[in-house]
Parts: C-alpha cells; sequence; structure tokens
C-alpha cells in the first residue's frame, strides 16, 4: 500500500514538470471588439478568460493536471471566438460563431459549468443572457450588409 502511495505521489510531482504555455497576445484596440459598456462588462465578466487575449489566469494554472485543462480550453475558446480579434474575423465565419454563441449562451452552455463552478460571477442571469442575444443578433444583422 506505501507503494502505491509513493507512486501515486511521485507521478504527481512528475508531472508539475509538464507545463503548458500560458501567455496573451497584445491586444490592437482597431481589430479588438468595441461595443456598449454593458455589452463589454458582461462579456469581460463571463466570456473573455476564454476568448479574448485579455486572458485573467487563475492561481490553478500553476497545478497540473489542472493547468492542462485551463490551457485547453483557452486555446479551443479562442479558436472559437477571439473577441481581441473581431475586425479580423472572417464575416462568414464570424456568422458561424455568433450564431453558434447565440445557441450555447441561451442554452446555459456558455460559460461552462466548470468555469462558472469556480467562477460564481460569471454565471449569467436572464438579463445578461437577453443582453447578450440582442448584442449578437445586432452583429448577425450588420454581418447581412456586408
Amino acid at each position: 500500500m506505501k507503494k502505491i502511495l509513493f507512486g501515486l505521489l511521485g507521478i504527481l510531482v512528475a508531472i508539475q514538470f509538464i507545463r503548458p504555455t500560458f501567455s496573451n497576445a497584445n491586444v490592437d484596440e482597431k481589430i479588438a471588439l468595441q461595443a456598449d459598456e454593458k455589452v463589454m462588462s458582461v462579456l469581460k465578466k463571463a466570456c473573455y478568460d476564454c476568448h479574448s487575449d485579455e486572458t485573467q489566469y487563475p492561481w490553478t494554472k500553476n497545478i497540473a493536471p489542472a493547468s492542462w485543462v485551463i490551457a485547453d480550453h483557452i486555446k479551443e475558446g479562442r479558436k472559437a471566438l477571439n473577441f481581441s480579434q473581431w475586425e479580423a474575423i472572417d464575416a462568414k465565419l464570424k456568422t458561424t460563431r455568433l450564431k453558434r454563441a447565440q445557441q450555447l449562451v441561451s442554452n446555459g452552455l456558455m460559460p461552462v459549468p466548470s468555469y462558472t463552478m469556480i467562477h460564481k460571477e460569471a454565471k449569467l442571469n436572464s438579463d445578461e443572457k437577453e443582453l447578450l442575444k440582442h448584442f449578437f443578433d445586432t452583429q448577425l444583422e450588420k454581418l447581412k450588409t456586408l
């Protein structure tokens, strides 16, 4: 039994040396999302840690395997939709991503439950969901004219 415990402890110590890279690219305000103050407030509290280059990394980024999960969520979130690259996103792709974001937010799947479990303030109430729905609708209408 002691050998198993020491083996597990050894593995836990060893995996601490396998670290993902955590960084934020410089944000160019010319291409970053510019929106109403209320919209930006909601997006920053609930979305920006995974969907921008302005991530506020939690202390758990220093502990494997949590660091691996965090790094993967951020990588996938930025790939799906990065508000720091807003104006550089192709209109067709942006339309697809906005429609998907709208579905996920309205169904309570974004922000992801594993995030809101730790970041209680990121959980969206009905007014905030409605605000984002209106924002997404407005953006989708703008994209139709392009």
